[in-house]
């Protein structure tokens, strides 16, 4: 039997989503709480990882189990081992042929920014910070000149074990609430610090370090040298995959729409 998770976390306390000896990954504590209510060994696929500090908002696994549970047990059961910051939101039994990455559309995330002359404080870790105001209009319009098919190389880490710099990104949205920003990215599939590293490019335009067009110029050269530096993980967010009707899946939790 092939099971599908949602899986929602704030990641600061943990190294990331994948699994490491270390075992403080949000990887790790979903495969223990899961193998100790299903009594049985469980590993796990996921939809996209994150980086350490990255939260997310509907993260989608796959898992193959002899133990057979009602979805609401699934949920129920296994959240009563895991730690308060990672939760189970859904489970749906899925056929063998789903796959959580490769049955993917789509993937989506959200950088939340706070704008003020004072760092965060509850929402620390929550939030991006930036103390100098930022321009909507000149983003919006570096925003556009992204969209669509690009070699993303200057925006790629170093470490990236992508096959192709090649991306579709298909929708960047940016939108303001009271001192909040919130940039809303969907593409086919994102690079290895590629929302970061256009985060730091987009905050260099805000702020009227450089025109819109210079996005133009950052992509062509193909080299992580010729973009802004990477920004701060704290405000980094998975929304989640989208899949196709037929999997019968949900396309969001309700932690969707907290964020401003």
């Amino acid at each position: 039997m092939r099971v599908a998770l949602g899986v929602s976390y704030n990641g600061q306390p943990y190294d990331g989503w994948q699994s490491q000896p270390s075992g403080r990954t949000v990887q790790d504590q979903l495969e223990k709480a899961l193998s100790r209510f299903a009594d049985q060994r469980i590993s796990t696929l996921c939809a996209g990882r994150t980086d350490a500090g990255v939260h997310g908002l509907m993260q989608v696994v796959h898992f193959d189990t002899g133990a057979e549970r009602a979805p609401y047990a699934w949920v129920r059961g296994t959240n009563s081992f895991l730690p308060r910051d990672i939760a189970v939101q859904w489970a749906h039994v899925v056929p063998d042929e789903f796959h959580c990455r490769a049955s993917a559309l789509s993937r989506r995330y959200a950088y939340l920014l706070l704008e003020s002359p004072v760092r965060p404080s509850v929402d620390t870790g929550r939030a991006g910070w930036v103390f100098q105001p930022l321009n909507q209009a000149a983003m919006e319009e570096a925003a556009i000149l992204l969209l669509g098919e690009h070699d993303f190389t200057s925006f790629r880490a170093s470490a990236c074990q992508a096959l192709s710099p090649v991306k579709n990104l298909l929708r960047l949205e940016i939108s303001r609430r009271g001192a909040y920003w919130r940039f809303e990215f969907e593409a086919n599939a994102f690079l290895h610090h590629m929302i970061r590293n256009i985060m730091g490019c987009l905050i260099v335009i805000g702020q009227g370090k450089q025109p819109p067009e210079w996005v133009n110029a950052v992509l062509a050269a193909r080299s992580r040298d010729a973009a802004a530096p990477t920004f701060s993980p704290d405000g980094l967010y998975f929304l989640g995959p989208r899949y196709d009707a037929r999997w019968g899946l949900p396309d969001r939790t309700p932690a969707y729409d907290w964020l401003p």
